[in-house]
């Protein structure tokens, strides 16, 4: 369950923070009020597409933060434990912050996780539907999708086999096209990899080997200027009469002799003793590369040749030798594949042929499991709409068969078919169901996948849209019903929702200091009835509001109870 939600800098929200209980807890308010950005947070919260425009204005960031409080959930253990997250006893806490400088921070018990990992983290605590789940159920192409879902159990692992042969169907499918597209251009293609990879290897690369050779080749180009630089710097230090070794080191006896006089004397004296065997050093070091130096004209010549082919080289697949070493090892390993296919064409072929038929098998298999799945599914709608007041309505799951080629999903195209009136055809959900039907299908549907799922919190945000009386009530027992199984918070606009409710929130927007701010606070006792009250009779609560206002409540715990 989600014990503690802290919002900051959120849309209109400045700062809001409130702890939740278990069973059903309602959050009502006028409209614009900001109901729908509480849950809009929990989304974000749980891995939800983030934006800056969900920063306040005037804040650099936003930071939502929730605690959960979980029972056994294998799933959400070995996803934890995969990820190197460590459980704090039964408490997972979720943190996400937002900034304007695109910064995105996920935590998942203080430890920063991928979105990915925060996702895949909220799936297991979290079910949030709100009205986009009506246009969910008004796109034919996510009715497979929630086929799907109330039956991953048994269709998740053959569609998961089935996917594995898709990839490689596409894989052998694209080979084949790519080689039977045009045998001319695919036989040029190879015989150009074939002379690039000849030319790059009779080269025998070198790593650096380019710069190396630049240095020696400087070397030997300016030999005479080497030659004599190195002459006279040995002549200047080491030779003649007045050379800069031997004066340096009559200046070193002398200041040795006043060296015990004065510290600055001796620190003198220390740095000329320094100083005169570094010369020496030096003097030794020219006169070794004196003793190596020499010219070799044709070796000058070979660098250049040399250089020559591997500048050839740079301006044909570099700029850079490693950038040409690369280009090898890519068009190997492009003109090896080709070379397989020009030599086991055939053999590839017949493999394109055997997977076809697996694929086929494979799709008709899942198909069989979704259908048996579909006739589950059919069964429990009816079952949940009979009691939101649908009980002559015939909800079926319409099967056809891909016109095209193998899909990543199969070759099933599903759609949700309706018959609302008795006497009437079954026709396509999507063309006939009114809004008040959709909020009905819809919350079965959800009601019958959220028992399987085992998620500690269900959120539902004003799927009550377009119902008013009897159903109003049938959905309100309904969401109350869910909620003896697990934690459920409802944004709601009906009384009778309302009423339904364990817990209940007042959410308010006000204008402090030329600034709008959404708050959250309980209402409880008397105040209660007052806030029902409000919702049935609109701005002005008369008697007669407040007297159906505490009939609905009093109806509510009754029902509770039984």
């Amino acid at each position: 369950m989600l014990a503690s939600l802290m919002i900051k800098d959120f849309a209109i929200i400045e700062r809001l923070e409130v702890n939740f209980e278990l069973g059903m807890t309602v959050l009502t308010g006028e409209t614009g009020a900001g109901k729908s950005i509480i849950i809009d947070a929990l989304g974000l919260l749980v891995g939800g597409r983030g934006s800056s425009d969900f920063i306040r204005t005037g804040a650099k960031k936003t930071d939502v933060q929730g605690l959960f409080v979980i029972n056994k959930n294998p799933l959400l253990l070995e996803i934890l434990t995969a990820n190197d997250i460590d459980l704090d006893g039964k408490n997972i806490l979720l943190e996400r912050e937002l900034s304007h400088n695109g910064r995105n921070v996920c935590r998942v018990n203080n430890k920063i996780v991928t979105t990915a990992i925060l996702r895949a983290v909220g799936e297991q605590l979290v079910d949030i539907h709100g009205q986009n789940e009506h246009q969910e159920l008004m796109n034919s192409d996510h009715h497979l999708a929630i086929l799907d879902q109330y039956g991953q159990k048994t269709i998740t692992p053959i569609l998961t086999t089935y996917q594995e042969t898709y990839q490689k169907y596409r894989h052998l499918k694209k080979q084949l096209a790519d080689k039977n597209a045009n045998e001319q251009a695919y036989a040029q293609r190879l015989d150009m990899l074939k002379y690039q990879i000849e030319e790059i290897s009779a080269a025998n690369l070198k790593p650096n080997e380019d710069e190396q050779l630049e240095q020696e080749r400087d070397r030997l180009s300016n030999f005479q200027k080497i030659n004599q630089a190195l002459q006279q710097a040995l002549t200047v230090l080491s030779e003649g009469d007045a050379n800069a070794l031997d004066l340096s080191g009559i200046a070193m006896t002398e200041l040795e002799n006043i060296s015990t006089l004065s510290k600055d004397y001796q620190a003198i004296s220390e740095n000329l003793n320094s100083a005169y065997y570094t010369l020496q050093d030096v003097i030794s070091n020219v006169q070794d590369q004196l003793d190596v130096l020499e010219y070799d004209d044709a070796r000058l010549n070979e660098i250049e040749q040399r250089l020559e082919v591997l500048g050839n080289l740079k301006r044909k697949y570099g700029p850079e030798l490693v950038d040409v070493t690369a280009y090898f090892t890519k068009i190997s390993v492009e003109h090896d594949e080709m070379a397989h296919l020009t030599d086991e064409s055939d053999k590839i072929e017949t493999e394109f042929q055997d997977v076809t038929k697996t694929l086929g098998q494979q799709a008709e298999q899942l198909t069989r499991v979704r259908q048996k799945v579909a006739s589950q599914l059919e069964k429990k709608v009816h079952e949940q709409l009979r009691s939101l007041y649908m009980d002559k309505a015939v909800f079926q799951v319409n099967f056809q068969k891909h016109s095209t080629d193998f899909t990543r999903t199969g070759q099933d195209q599903v759609a949700f078919y309706l018959q609302t009136n008795p006497g009437e055809s079954l026709k396509p959900l999507v063309k006939i169901a009114s809004g008040g039907e959709l909020s009905r299908i819809m919350l079965a549907i959800k009601t019958i996948i959220a028992q399987g799922e085992g998620v500690t919190s269900i959120i539902f945000d004003e799927v009550d849209t377009g119902v008013s009386g009897r159903v109003a009530q049938a959905i309100a027992d309904k969401i109350s019903l869910i909620a003896r199984r697990s934690q459920v918070l409802c944004i709601t606009h009906l009384p009778q929702v309302a009423a339904m409710s364990d817990h209940q929130y007042l959410i308010e927007k006000k204008i402090h200091a030329g600034r709008t701010t959404t708050t959250l606070a309980p209402v409880t006792g008397e105040a209660r009835t007052n806030v029902i009250a409000k919702m049935i009779a609109g701005k002005e609560v008369t008697p007669l509001a407040e007297e159906h206002a505490a009939e609905l409540l009093r109806q509510a715990d009754e029902a509770k109870q039984n």
